[in-house]
């Protein structure tokens, strides 16, 4: 068994495997640490460039592209390892990222993920869009992060510097046990993408398992690495999803109710969007 797997899904990402794989393996050298690519049916000649490239990077494929979710449930499927860590093709890591958080996990058996503090590649003194400081969610199920509310990115001058714990850890790099990863049944595919994570962190949560943040481990996020923020079907993946969230973990007492405003706000967006 590996220790901690590192498992970066890839759909026709070469331009950011150039940029970021090649500081992943320099800063995650480890006999106790593997660094896998699991390849979504690529067509830009990413898995072959891998393969040219670093024999060490294990490399599995799969036919086609079955979205962020399936995709990690696929690839992971076939990796035995005390620890995943998901990240992002579009994330450059920083040196010692990765030791605080397999530290604390190493810690906390009741912890089933953590994320590192995420800063934004393109405006490094700032945090990230996608999970920043730590992520929550609200009482209509808008999810929120410390250092972002809405599309409001704040400079990051040390004021989130604390481990806390979170409601969920970002998709965009998070470590996850894979014990809690199989008894909580992974991903749902049905999410295809965007929100999968928080999903999970719900159904981790519900099962005892905390979910922290560990500002001692820092990385940059370029985001819209796989489908661009001002993205229709990104779009419609967030509302969507943000929907299918909330039936599949809401209690019954609570579901129309929360689903009648969240109607009505989604009814607002629409208006704006128009």
């Amino acid at each position: 068994m590996i220790k901690t797997a590192i498992v970066i899904l890839n759909w026709n990402g070469l331009d950011h495997l150039k940029k970021f794989l090649g500081t992943v393996l320099q800063y995650s050298s480890s006999d106790k640490i593997s660094v896998f690519i699991a390849d979504n049916g690529s067509t830009d000649g990413s898995p072959e460039w891998v393969e040219e490239r670093f024999n060490n990077v294990k490399l599995i494929r799969l036919a086609k592209n079955y979205g962020f979710a399936e995709g990690y449930n696929l690839a992971l499927n076939k990796i035995d390892a005390e620890y995943f860590i998901l990240l992002n093709s579009d994330v450059e890591v920083t040196e010692g990222w990765h030791q605080p958080l397999i530290t604390f996990m190493d810690n906390n058996p009741d912890v089933a993920s953590c994320q590192p503090k995420i800063r934004s590649y393109n405006k490094r003194d700032h945090f990230e869009y996608a999970g920043a400081a730590g992520s929550f969610i609200d009482k209509f199920g808008y999810t929120f992060c410390r250092g972002r509310i809405f599309g409001d990115v704040e400079n990051d001058y040390g004021q989130y510097d604390t481990q806390i714990d979170i409601f969920w850890a970002s998709g965009a790099c998070m470590i996850i046990r894979a014990e809690a990863w199989h008894k909580c049944g992974g991903f749902d595919s049905g999410f295809f993408a965007h929100m999968e994570e928080i999903d999970l962190c719900w159904r981790l949560n519900k099962a005892g398992y905390r979910i922290s943040y560990i500002p001692e481990s820092v990385v940059y996020h370029v985001g819209g690495g796989s489908l661009p923020y001002e993205s229709p079907f990104k779009t419609y993946l967030n509302f969507r999803n943000s929907l299918y969230l909330l039936y599949k973990n809401l209690p019954d007492n609570r579901l129309h109710y929360v689903l009648f405003i969240r109607k009505l706000l989604d009814a607002l967006a629409a208006v704006r969007f128009l």
